[in-house]
């Protein structure tokens, strides 16, 4: 089982019988209302953007994604550190193709 850098964060397993329009609303929801600001503004905007548009495996890695830190997810996303080799993936490269200075302006 895939540990996650998230401590007290309990998810349950992703499941793939859930109604996609529901599931890219909760995604969207968890984007928004992430406990940091940096974390809403990136993963939310990315959220109204793209979610909409993505694949089912997609959404996959987009939920793995959400599982981790937030701090891990700001400094992957800006690319201050590098995301980890499970992480390398169009999801995250679609998430770093955002102009988010203009999305703050």
């Amino acid at each position: 089982m895939t540990q996650f850098n998230t401590p007290g964060f309990i998810e349950g397993q992703i499941d793939k019988n859930e109604d996609i329009k529901i599931r890219r609303k909760r995604l969207k929801f968890r984007s928004w209302h992430r406990g940091i600001k940096e974390a809403d503004i990136l993963l939310g905007s990315f959220a109204d953007q793209f979610l909409d548009q993505m694949t089912p495996e997609q959404l996959d890695l987009y939920e793995n994604l959400l599982r981790e830190a937030d701090s891990d997810l700001v400094a992957w996303i800006t690319s201050d550190r590098p995301e980890p080799e499970q992480y390398d993936h169009d999801v995250m490269k679609m998430l770093k193709s955002i102009d988010y200075i203009k999305i703050i302006k």
